[in-house]
């Protein structure tokens, strides 16, 4: 049995624990505390507000031990946010964790208004199409070092993996596809 920890501080926690709840051999943590983050095998880090997000992790010193855990190998799914949040590179900003060799656009893909979705194969995850739900979402502009890219729409990387870092600029938790929670959890079991 696992323990899959969900950064719980802001954004989207509840929509991901609901969808951990699908897997018997899962056990799910709200991370809220250092003595959580030691207690996890892997953890999500939710869409939300990433610079909240970011000051949430300092307020609540956390950064430091999750950024420590996460070099060492602790496996870690950014989404929306969550991407933005552990990019080396962010457009105009200043990075948070700066742990995943990709350089990302907050909110390339427009306003709340501009929110989407598509349905796209990603042969890593899935040989079934899968929806992607795009709200405010980032976008990855480069990639660097040993980063995979396992999805693009419209030409624009929404889908990396580095490692024990995945990263998904859509959220996989906003649909009824366990899919994306599924290759996460074979990268913890892994």
């Amino acid at each position: 049995m696992k323990t899959i920890g969900v950064l719980a501080l802001q954004g989207s926690v509840i929509e991901h624990i609901n969808m951990l709840k699908a897997f018997n051999d899962v056990e799910v943590l709200q991370v809220k505390s250092k003595a959580d983050i030691e207690k996890i095998d892997g953890i999500i880090l939710p869409g939300g507000e990433s610079t909240t997000i970011g000051k949430l992790l300092k307020a609540f010193n956390l950064f430091n031990v999750l950024k420590s855990r996460i070099e060492k190998g602790l496996p870690v799914w950014g989404t929306c946010a969550g991407l933005i949040l552990l990019a080396k590179e962010v457009v105009n900003e200043e990075p948070h964790l700066a742990l995943m060799d990709i350089k990302v656009r907050r909110n390339a893909f427009g306003r709340q208004t501009d929110s989407f979705s598509v349905k796209k194969i990603m042969p890593a995850i899935s040989n079934e199409p899968i929806e992607l739900v795009f709200i405010r979402a980032p976008w990855i502009e480069e990639v660097k070092g040993n980063v995979q890219i396992l999805c693009k729409v419209e030409e624009h990387i929404v889908a990396a993996r580095q490692g024990n870092m995945l990263v998904t600029s859509f959220h996989p938790e906003l649909t009824n596809d366990l899919s994306v929670h599924r290759y996460f959890l074979d990268m913890v079991n892994n």
